[in-house]
């Protein structure tokens, strides 16, 4: 039982006397998780929050790696996405699950299969060093669903740049604004737009930047309303929430 609507398929099927109901008992009680050992692999994650378990790549090794995936894919998961991963370990996964990677943002999608995209989420950049943050917030809310849209480099050093970008932030029902040094940029987007900013600090900046602290700092202090925060770098958090804010805003339409 991977999603709701696998379940929702078992109901149905025990109302219309096609699986008993012992039946459907024994499929939901070997459902929720499979204990490897080193993991637990949760198969419930997506029923409960509407994506499946994400794979943390740092940490881990290459075979525990390919541990969880192969289980994954034998309960019939697509699109498992693996944050974190070195393109050295990647290199190292089993050759026999198709695997998309992206060394830059360290990210990679197993099992890949075509999924439906609606919305709209604006990733944006202050600058090209905050590049590797930004790809694995957009890699993240694309595999999720969501059709992404790109402004990197439009930080506040030349403020024209994002300007000249205001119909893409105009229609966006959510912007992840990326940024290093002082961070400025997640207040000057939050100033401009009507739908939620996520704020993603990055650790890029010369030493009393405190490997983007004083990012998060700025970020935490923006005097601009519906600005929120997430962790230095994670880009990942940050397209996550907004796959979750523009899904919301779907059902909503």
């Amino acid at each position: 039982m991977d999603s709701k609507q696998d379940i929702l398929a078992l109901l149905r099927s025990v109302a219309d006397g096609g699986v008993s109901p012992e039946q459907a008992l024994s499929e939901l009680k070997t459902s929720p998780f499979e204990d490897l050992g080193y993991a637990k692999v949760d198969f419930h994650r997506a029923v409960r929050q509407g994506a499946g378990e994400v794979i943390y790549g740092a940490g881990k090794t290459a075979g525990q790696i390919n541990g969880i995936l192969a289980a994954m894919i034998r309960r019939g998961s697509h699109n498992i996405m693996v944050t974190r991963l070195d393109a050295e370990k990647a290199a190292q996964l089993d050759g026999g699950i198709p695997i998309e990677y992206n060394e830059l943002a360290r990210f990679a999608v197993a099992n890949p299969a075509p999924v439906h995209k609606t919305g709209h989420i604006v990733v944006a950049t202050g600058g090209t060093s905050d590049l590797a943050v930004a790809e694995e917030a957009a890699l993240t809310a694309e595999t999720l669903g969501n059709n992404v849209s790109r402004l990197y480099d439009v930080g506040v050093a030349g403020l024209h740049r994002l300007l000249a970008n205001m119909g893409e932030l105009t229609t966006a029902r959510c912007v992840v604004a990326v940024a290093g040094m002082e961070g400025a940029l997640a207040s000057v987007v939050g100033g401009l737009v009507d739908c939620p900013v996520i704020a993603v600090p990055t650790s890029v900046g010369y030493g009393a930047n405190f490997g983007g602290l004083s990012a998060l700092l700025s970020m935490l202090n923006s005097c601009a309303s519906g600005v929120s925060v997430v962790n230095i770098d994670n880009g990942f958090g940050a397209g996550y929430l907004a796959s979750r804010i523009n899904k919301m805003e779907a059902a909503i339409e």
